[in-house]
């Protein structure tokens, strides 16, 4: 019975570990090299030039993160061109609403691919900036939090 429990607590503990480095993050810059491996002495796999893209870590090694974009694209990129998520991709078009509100005015009509940047969420709506508008989107169906 004491190795069953040993047992389940291990699984436990390595489940959370697993999954604890999975976090959303955003590219810091407007030029960001994907390599294939973690150092720089691996060769250039791609280029994203895209500030503030959203993309999921799924992996560390040192100063480099194993990463997956929405189109799951993977790679590793340096820690120093990485930043907290501010950023959402939607997967679906959406609605920008002038309140947090289906009741609210609508402002316009979001196309499915836009980077949004978030000012704040709360529940399920996160008030975003793009381009020149300002407003609410139910955040369902987008790539970029959990």
């Amino acid at each position: 019975m004491k190795k069953l429990y040993l047992l389940i607590l291990f699984w436990i503990f390595f489940s959370l570990n697993l999954y604890a480095n999975e976090i959303f993050l955003s590219l810091k810059k407007n030029k960001v090299n994907v390599r294939y491996g973690p150092g720089f002495e691996y060769p250039i796999k791609y280029i994203y030039k895209k500030i503030n893209l959203p993309i999921k870590q799924i992996d560390k090694k040192e100063n480099f993160r194993r990463i997956i974009d929405l189109k799951n694209n993977s790679g590793w990129i340096h820690v120093s061109q990485l930043k907290k998520v501010n950023s959402i991709i939607p997967k679906t078009d959406k609605i920008l609403f002038s309140k947090p509100t289906n009741f609210s005015k609508p402002l316009a009509k979001i196309k499915k691919g836009r980077v949004l940047i978030i000012q704040k969420c709360n529940n399920n709506w996160c008030k975003i900036k793009t381009g020149s508008f300002k407003g609410w989107i139910k955040i369902e169906n987008s790539w970029g939090l959990k």
